[in-house]
């Protein structure tokens, strides 16, 4: 589950390293991009989200049956 406070904490994690040992803006921006990515990657779908479809076979109707997450 996303959690503001954990990508608050991550985030001046980041912040308080650079203080401590300056790295480059290529390294920064790779540690930001990887907090950023493993945050995101932290988001589910609740089952029961309805859909619809539409193809070859008409139309079909339904709805998601389990947690989804993004990998």
């Amino acid at each position: 589950m996303m959690s503001e406070s954990t990508l608050a904490s991550n985030l001046l994690d980041l912040f308080n390293s650079m203080k401590q040992s300056p790295m480059s803006e290529k390294d920064y921006a790779d540690s930001l991009a990887k907090i950023i990515t493993d945050h995101i990657k932290t988001a589910e779908v609740q089952a029961g989200i309805s859909l619809t479809a539409s193809g070859s076979m008409g139309q079909v109707a339904g709805a998601t049956t389990a947690t989804g997450k993004i990998q």
